[in-house]
């Protein structure tokens, strides 16, 4: 007798989409599973052991911001903090810490397994049960039947992951993990568009076997910045890195190897990241470069393993042996771990909804790579937003859908489901159009009420944003008065001035102490409060194009004025709002403005009319 079991929400995957989504749905109020082939492996840092960086640090903000777990998960196990980009203005610094690898994985484990209706199997999935056109739960190779409302799929690397280490290919999901095959084939059946997309992954070295005193020392800030809004500070003591560098001696090598290498024999078909290139990728399209910057990164406190940032490969072994020898300070290095590529199945981001539900297969949600995105930071926010909108379809609520104006949360989605992708999908701040408004500072600002409103910000998280909502006003209201010392408050405006010049005179105003990240705030507010007013008139005007709605059973052919060609690129995507229409590819202004002419008449205008 087959067994079943019932749950109102299932994730398949336990990476860290997977981990997202399942505690979102937990902490919504629904029984939850989450499912993956190894429980020891939950949230694996099987890349880079680092969280955030540019545009990545704004997508972890914006995850704990709503309730996420990601950042605060990051606050507990990082060994070393940077907040990049001070260099240039607020709307461009991002947080990046460097974690201990093994750490992160075991505190995320503990955070899931204290939620009470997060049940956590250690399966593997074999196919989706499909029943009336929707899915309605899984099947696990063991026999057993899970039923349910949603399923959402976080795969990763894993549907048909294939690795490349030089002549050598195996099928897995990550090197030493099963790939998932079966599954994989379900899902190529069921009509979605699907591509291979590539990744890969650095070398790892023995630290023992390396002289660091041919390095630069990279050190962290001297007080860290936290990534979760609950986290008041990070008073551990911070490891450093180290910068290194190829040469001339590197690139001979890799040149005269070029021929063994998987990427250029043909042996790989997927796509790679055309921003996080392979070392030989790096010395083919950059052959006038002759070095390229490494960082050399403990994976941990208590392990050997030194990550080698910036030389991902999928070369033979004797080949990165030979070119990892080439640079000074490795000359004896013994590497532990031989970098690899990996090809996996990734499915058109074009077949899903801004919930991340597949348009054609009602109660099956994607998020991660099968979406195209590359990345933890990207694939985690997908997660979080499939969680919390399959639990607020079951609940019979409204679904959350975060706008381009509100957060790069809605902007990567909103990009992979208008746009698709060809290549692995990172985030960047230049994706964003208005980068000032969404920084890291205010991230609360933006999303924590949305948090708040659907129940997955806890009340310490809610308390602790009203407070510091207070004090901003507070403050912005003082500066606007002009009293006391901030009569000089048009000098703050200048780009060497700094607000904490005026602290004396803010704590009178207060009678307390700044909350964390107050300071920033104001300062970037009466700093750039021209520039801000500019980009509220123009968010208003976004806003304005992406509330103008259009019906799901619009037939686009048959609108009047309309190429044939853009008719068709308007069915391939459906977009649900005017502005989504104006940012598909290939979608002319002209075409945009005879779609508004057509919604402002109405669907049932007649072809004489128009």
């Amino acid at each position: 007798m087959v067994t079943v079991e019932t749950y109102d929400i299932v994730i398949i995957g336990g990476g860290h989409a997977g981990c997202e989504a399942a505690r979102a749905g937990a902490r919504l109020g629904l029984r939850t599973a989450l499912i993956t082939m190894n429980a020891d492996l939950i949230a694996q840092m099987s890349c880079n052991p680092a969280i955030g960086g540019i545009a990545k640090g704004h997508l972890v903000r914006e995850i704990d911001a709503l309730g996420g777990v990601m950042g605060e998960v990051t606050d507990a196990v990082g060994i070393q903090f940077r907040l990049l980009n001070t260099s240039r203005g607020p709307a461009v610094w991002s947080p990046r810490a460097q974690c201990d690898k093994k750490q992160y994985r075991i505190r995320m484990k503990e955070v899931l397994e204290r939620e009470p209706n997060l049940h956590i199997k250690q399966a593997e999935v074999a196919a989706l049960i499909i029943e009336g056109g929707r899915v309605c739960g899984v099947k696990l190779m063991d026999g057993r039947g899970i039923r349910c409302q949603a399923v959402i799929i976080t795969t990763g690397t894993f549907l048909n992951g294939r690795a490349h280490i030089g002549e050598t290919q195996f099928s897995c999901g990550r090197n030493g993990e099963p790939p998932s095959e079966v599954l994989a084939q379900q899902i190529r059946s069921l009509n979605l568009p699907w591509t291979r997309l590539k990744t890969g992954t650095p070398p790892r070295l023995d630290a023992r076997s390396i002289d660091f005193s041919k390095f630069e020392p990279q050190f962290g800030d001297a007080e860290p910045v936290p990534f979760s809004f609950l986290t008041d500070k990070i008073d551990r003591p911070q490891i450093q890195c180290y910068l290194a560098r190829t040469n001339a001696e590197t690139k001979r090598v890799i040149q005269e190897s070029i021929g063994r290498s998987p990427l250029y024999s043909g042996q790989i078909e997927g796509i790679g990241p055309r921003y996080c290139p392979s070392i030989e990728d790096k010395f083919v399209k950059f052959p006038d470069k002759e070095s390229h910057q490494l960082f050399l990164e403990p994976e941990g406190l208590d392990t050997n393993e030194i990550y080698v940032n910036g030389m991902s490969t999928s070369m033979p072994t004797d080949v990165q042996e030979a070119f990892i020898a080439s640079i000074p300070g490795l000359e004896r290095a013994e590497m532990i771990r031989p970098g690899y590529a990996i090809e996996y199945d990734a499915v058109d981001a074009r077949e899903l909804d801004h919930r991340l539900e597949v348009k054609k297969l009602p109660g099956l949600f994607l998020a991660g790579q099968i979406n195209g995105t590359s990345g933890y930071e990207e694939a985690a926010g997908q997660g979080l937003m499939a969680g919390i909108n399959a639990a607020q379809m079951i609940l019979g609520r409204a679904p959350v859908i975060i706008r381009r104006s509100e957060g790069y949360l809605g902007i990567m989605i909103d990009d992979l489901i208008t746009k698709g992708t060809d290549e692995p999908y990172r985030m960047f701040t230049s994706r964003a159009e208005y980068r000032l408004h969404l920084r890291v500072d205010n991230a609360d600002a933006r999303l924590t009420p949305i948090g708040e409103e659907i129940g997955l910000a806890t009340p310490e998280r809610v308390s602790l944003f009203a407070h510091k909502r207070a004090q901003t006003e507070k403050l912005m209201k003082a500066f606007e008065t002009g009293s006391g010392p901030a009569k000089q408050g048009a000098a703050l405006r200048k780009t060497e001035a700094r607000i904490n010049e005026l602290l004396p005179w803010i704590h009178e105003v207060l009678g307390e102490e700044p909350v964390r990240g107050v300071l920033m705030t104001v300062e970037t507010e009466v700093k750039y409060a021209g520039y801000m007013d500019q980009q509220r008139r123009q968010l208003e005007r976004l806003q304005n194009s992406d509330s103008r709605a259009i019906p799901m059973e619009m037939q686009f052919a048959g609108i009047p004025g309309l190429s044939r060609e853009v008719g068709e690129k308007l069915e391939r995507v459906r977009p649900a709002t005017l502005g989504q229409a104006a940012r598909i590819p290939g979608v002319t202004p002209a075409a945009v403005a005879i779609l508004d002419i057509y919604l402002t008449l109405g669907m049932n205008v007649s072809r004489e009319t128009c």
